[in-house]
């Protein structure tokens, strides 16, 4: 019975010991459950540091929905320029892991961010990420970012934008030092970004050295909002410097129409009637009589007709006078343009 006991626990043994107990690398997950990978990492930087946002999977590599992520997955590699080497293989390091959670909020589909301030001058940098659904479900690699980060210039200072007829001119000062004080040795680029809103800016054109833009895109009438970025170039990256405060500006109609022509008055049984060429312009939304009387200076409005009418009749003239009559134009706009008076007329 012993002899049977022994040979049973050493048969055991070697089962164990072939089989195992115990995972010998990591197991390998279900392909339905593993999150595809992130497409869409972007960067944004400015004078502190860059942000990374990215949208959250909501489908598994096989299509199946996802809730909840379990984790994020950060990985950085930094080059320094001068060992900067295109072709060879990014030295990843080991990840940060930031937490998820669920994939949409309220419908809408979440939106991550990962923010970090370690930067150096003269460095490039490289960002991919990983999703889990849980500690050994990983998705494979997003898209890689990369950048240079260099000391950022300042932003810049007085800036301001004045409304015009269908336009918004912007201007500010030239840029000549970086966040650190020191002294801008690269020329210096400036970034004009717009919104309707308030809240989702688009760029306007091309970075470029002025220090002013006019932005004849607009509406009049309708509210826009302006910032503007500094920023430098060191070789095809670009360094993103200072973001000026937000400005607004409400372009609107300041151009008067042409006043009246062929000005006539004559007197009527009903009072002096008043009349004059009925403009071309669309823009015209009526006129504005104006009398002086015989003696006086300056004339003073007595009546307002609206297009299409081009006749007035001026009841309260003074009897035994002689009235002087002139007409301007107004326009449609919110407050309304208004023309310079038409030479006087007068009942001959």
């Amino acid at each position: 019975m012993m002899r049977f006991g022994f040979a049973s626990a050493v048969l055991c043994a070697v089962v164990l010991s072939v089989a195992g107990c115990g995972f010998k690398t990591d197991p390998v997950p279900p392909q339905n459950v593993v999150p595809r990978p992130i497409d869409d990492l972007t960067y944004a930087i400015d004078e502190t540091g860059v942000t990374l946002r990215w949208t959250y999977p909501e489908k598994s590599v096989n299509g199946d929905e996802l809730t909840e992520i379990y984790s994020f997955d950060v990985y950085r590699a930094v080059v320094p320029l001068d060992d900067l080497c295109e072709t060879c293989p990014i030295p990843f390091g080991e990840p940060t892991e930031i937490p998820g959670g669920a994939t949409a909020d309220g419908g809408t589909r979440r939106v991550g961010e990962y923010n970090t301030s370690l930067l150096r001058p003269d460095h490039k940098y490289f960002f991919k990420m990983t999703s889990r659904i849980s500690w050994w479900a990983a998705s494979t690699d997003s898209n890689i970012v990369s950048f240079v980060w260099q000391t950022p210039p300042s932003v810049p200072a007085g800036f301001k934008v004045e409304s015009g007829d269908g336009q918004a001119a912007l201007s500010w000062q030239p840029v000549t030092t970086l966040i650190d004080g020191s002294a801008a040795k690269k020329k210096v680029l400036y970034q004009v970004a717009r919104s309707e809103g308030g809240k989702e800016f688009a760029p306007l054109g091309d970075p470029s050295g002025a220090t002013s833009y006019v932005d004849r895109g607009v509406i009049n009438g309708r509210t826009y909002f302006y910032k503007v970025q500094s920023l430098m170039m060191l070789g095809n990256d670009k360094v993103s410097g200072g973001v000026t405060d937000i400005v607004e500006a409400t372009p609107m109609d300041r151009t008067p129409p042409e006043a009246p022509t062929s000005v006539r008055a004559s007197a009527t049984a009903a009072g002096i009637r008043v009349f004059w060429d009925r403009p071309d312009d669309p823009t015209v939304a009526g006129h504005r009589v104006y009398r002086r009387n015989e003696g006086q200076k300056t004339a003073e409005m007595i009546g307002e007709v609206k297009m299409p009418s081009s006749i007035f009749v001026d009841k309260s003239a003074p009897e035994g006078s002689r009235p002087f009559y002139s007409v301007t134009a107004f326009d449609d706009a919110e407050p309304a343009n208004e023309s310079k008076p038409s030479p006087e007329a007068t009942v001959r």
